[in-house]
């Protein structure tokens, strides 16, 4: 075919197989018969090949394209994609309900609505779209950036690789960002693992973890395997409007379905707490009928203007919230409870039962959390107990069945030395600890694992068989060791051959230089997570510095309270750790961070030189502004209260800070008092 009947024929049918696209997996209302379909697919695919000039990115037959990557980019939000405010007692339902409407003031609450969306279990991404072509995709990550997983996004037939448009379609944006959930539905899930099982493969603890692992696999070929789905349910950023924009999370959700992003169909609108239960409970009770996974419900403000108004914490809006499910709970009986030692030294007991299926999921192993909770729940080796998945994750014993009839074991105790290095253990509270801290194999194995993980120094391919294994074969006596392995040590172990244990070595060069802020994460000081560790590093700048700081400076930290600056200091003072961590120095060059430099209005102003602290939710202003209006001010906003703390502001549904001022007779002020004093200042809000 000549090239300019080519072209246009090519147009035509792209075109037709978007729209039979759109009707299949948006309105699932397909009008053709998949023979039909495939001739259409068949002949552009063929025109394409013949001319081609005439390919494009978008083109249906694009969805799958380009070479393995060796990694994944990071790729920073166009809005922060944040974590939902979450309980399962219907008390805090009220709660949200009733500070939604004493925010928006009685007029507006009186016409207030909600949108009711199913809360999917899956993979959090970002989909970007400039144009109407997808630009990019990527994971949630800390929810200010994340992986770039745009070739993979694409094998999905759920998204458009163009957004529609024309006569009837409301005109989309220039730039528009668009939040959704990747989840694999239960039947292709279980073809997933049958398959995975006849191949002599692992198979997947659950859909999540499914769908989070195709997301991230190097190669499109393989996420393309794997059934997944995504599901549209919020405009998060938009930028060059040619009509009005949508005022409602109603009309949001119309609009994503008309631009073909497939929307979930048991959303539905509701204005009372009375709805938001009914509808709770339907969900509930159709729950292992859905075909997909869903822990709970989620409530949102349906008017987008008001939704500004109430504002942000630092994790969660003020105008969503979720309503989770009760866990699911099932009857098992325990064979045996065995000592585990986790990477911090934290001895769990843990309870090794006969399978039970728990929610598509099978459970052989429980957490017991303690030995005190062993003795408050009373549970011994042959005892019937009842089992849940905590958010629908971790397994737990909930509770111990009486059986009258039948003799119980002997009540278990804690062993009194590590089952791993045979220290002396120590107990903690309501905690028994191995303080043998890098010198216990298994304490070391699990520090590998974690140093080697993704926030950390992200090293492919250093999973916890691996670290167990160096371990136990002795490569790996002290965690600097790591960086001293060869090829032709790792060739001699099971499961390696020289192309991965060459990989692995390069890997771990590779990761020997890093950034201060995965480091410190990397190192597991207690408390210490992803987000602190990334304070810590721009606080200091260095890591000698962090060595240095006492448990006062280290509260100058935003978020960083008098535990765990002890935490912190203790974990640096102790001898053993030092060490290890000097001769860690010698083979990872970590990346010293700029420390954040002091707001110039702290130089001056009515508050120069004051700490705030804030605590519970403000009526009148956001609490982010009013953190952002003392900083202006000259004060400092931390999230820890301390001696040097001048100002607790307490607002609604306040926690344990304003306690904690009580006690240290630091001065408190309800929200009036503090906009009285705003007032002082000159700053009328």
């Amino acid at each position: 075919m000549e090239r300019k009947r080519a072209a246009a024929r090519i147009e035509k049918l792209r075109g037709a197989i978007r729209h039979h696209d759109y009707l299949y997996y948006v309105k699932d209302a397909p009008e053709v018969a998949d023979e039909e379909y495939d001739r259409l697919y068949h002949e552009l695919q063929a025109l394409e090949t013949e001319h081609p000039d005439l390919l494009s990115p978008d083109s249906p037959t694009q969805r799958v394209a380009g070479q393995p990557l060796t990694s994944f980019p990071t790729v920073e939000h166009l809005a922060p994609l944040l974590s939902l405010d979450s309980d399962r007692e219907e008390p805090a339902l009220v709660r949200f309900d009733e500070r939604v409407r004493k925010g928006l003031g009685p007029e507006a609450a009186a016409d207030l609505a909600y949108v009711l969306e199913p809360k999917l279990d899956g993979a959090s991404v970002e989909l970007v779209y400039e144009n109407g072509l997808l630009l990019r995709a990527s994971t949630r990550g800390d929810g200010t950036k994340g992986e770039g997983i745009t070739e993979n996004i694409r094998t999905i037939p759920t998204v458009p690789l163009r957004l529609r448009d024309g006569e009837g379609t409301p005109p989309h944006p220039r730039l528009l960002a668009v939040r959704g959930e990747v989840i694999m539905h239960s039947g292709p899930f279980d073809k997933l693992n049958e398959r995975l099982l006849a191949e002599g493969k692992e198979p997947f603890a659950n859909p999540r973890n499914a769908a989070s692992g195709a997301l991230r696999q190097l190669d499109p070929q393989l996420t393309a395997s794997r059934p997944l789905d995504l599901y549209a349910y919020d405009l998060i950023f938009s930028e060059g409007w040619e009509g009005a924009q949508p005022a409602t999370q109603w009309e949001v959700l119309r609009i994503l379905a008309a631009w073909g992003l497939r929307v979930n169909p048991l959303v539905r609108r509701g204005t009372t707490v009375a709805d938001i239960l009914a509808y709770h409970k339907d969900l509930e009770e159709k729950r292992d009928d859905l075909g997909f996974e869903i822990d709970g419900i989620v409530i949102k403000l349906d008017d987008l203007a008001a939704r500004e108004g109430l504002g942000w914490t630092s994790r969660h809006p003020r105008w969503a919230f979720a309503f989770k499910f009760p866990p699911r709970k099932e009857v098992t009986r325990i064979l045996s409870i065995v000592p585990s030692v986790g990477r911090t030294g934290v001895v769990t007991p843990v309870a090794l039962m006969l399978p039970v299926e728990i929610g598509g999921v099978t459970v052989a192993r429980a957490t017991l959390h303690n030995r005190e909770e062993v003795v408050r729940k009373d549970v011994r080796e042959g005892d019937r107990v009842r089992v849940q998945r905590a958010g629908d994750v971790i397994p737990q014993v909930v509770e111990r069945i009486d059986e009258p009839d039948r003799e119980r074991g002997p009540v278990w105790q804690m062993p009194p030395a590590c089952p791993s290095c045979g220290m002396p253990l120590v107990e903690r509270g309501p905690f028994t600890v191995c303080p043998n801290g890098f010198n216990c194999p298994a304490q070391l194995a699990g520090r590998i694992v974690h140093l080697a993980s993704r926030d950390a120094l992200d090293v492919e391919g250093l999973g916890e068989e691996s670290a167990k294994l160096f371990v136990a074969q002795g490569l790996v006596r002290r965690l600097p060791d790591l960086f001293d392995l060869l090829p032709e040590q790792l060739v001699e172990l099971e499961g390696f051959a020289l192309k991965s244990a060459t990989k692995l070595v390069e890997n771990l060069k590779k990761a020997s230089k890093t950034g201060l802020p995965r480091f410190l994460y990397g190192l597991g000081i207690p408390e210490v997570g992803v987000a602190v560790a990334r304070d810590l590093a721009r606080h200091f700048g260095s890591l000698g510095r962090l060595r240095a700081a006492d448990e006062d400076t280290l509260e100058e930290v935003p978020g960083v309270g008098p535990r765990m600056a002890e935490q912190i200091t203790t974990f640096f003072r102790d001898p053993g750790n030092a060490e290890v961590l000097d001769d860690l120095l010698k083979r990872v060059e970590v990346a010293e961070t700029a420390p954040a430099a002091p707001a110039a209005a702290e130089a001056a102003g009515p508050f120069a030189g004051k700490k705030f602290v804030f605590t519970g939710g403000l009526s009148r202003i956001p609490r982010r502004q009013a953190q952002e209006l003392v900083v202006s001010l000259g004060a400092r906003a931390t999230g820890s209260v301390s001696k040097g703390t001048d100002y607790v502001v307490v607002g609604e549904d306040a926690g344990s800070k304003a306690e904690d001022a009580q006690k240290l007779g630091v001065t408190t002020l309800d929200e009036e008092a503090f906009l009285a004093l705003l007032k002082e200042a000159g700053v009328e809000v």
